[in-house]
């Protein structure tokens, strides 16, 4: 079993479709992709922030939960990982987190905290 946690700004930026004109449509259809994929037993946490909050309720809704970053994103999904990781480590779980970013710098952060990671077009062929 597997918790993504998915850097939504990160993805819905590696595609040039215009999604700079609707952040917050760009985020609603990327949550509506990933809700309609079968994920097994996984779960999704999907950070969004700034503009893009705006088109997503935070909560959970299926598979997938959506989290709005009160600061920058990079730092909620960190705090996401550990406080998975921490709760793992508790419960004894075996669940594996994974980080869906391309930005080195999230990676690095993440991995340190015991978190995988894939890149976007992983996703996005998931999708």
């Amino acid at each position: 079993m597997e918790l993504l946690v998915v850097d939504a700004a990160n993805v819905v930026g590696s595609r040039p479709d215009g999604w700079w004109r609707d952040r917050a449509g760009a985020a609603r259809r990327l949550r509506d992709s990933i809700a309609a994929v079968d994920w097994g037993d996984d779960e999704v946490v999907l950070v969004v922030e700034g503009q893009a909050k705006a088109g997503l309720s935070p909560g959970q809704d299926g598979h997938v939960r959506t989290v709005h970053a009160a600061r920058s994103g990079d730092d909620a999904i960190v705090d996401e990982v550990v406080r998975q990781m921490s709760a793992h480590s508790v419960a004894g779980d075996e669940r594996e987190v994974v980080v869906v970013t391309a930005d080195r710098e999230l990676r690095d952060r993440v991995e340190a905290a015991g978190a995988t990671t894939r890149s976007p077009r992983w996703l996005l062929d998931r999708l």
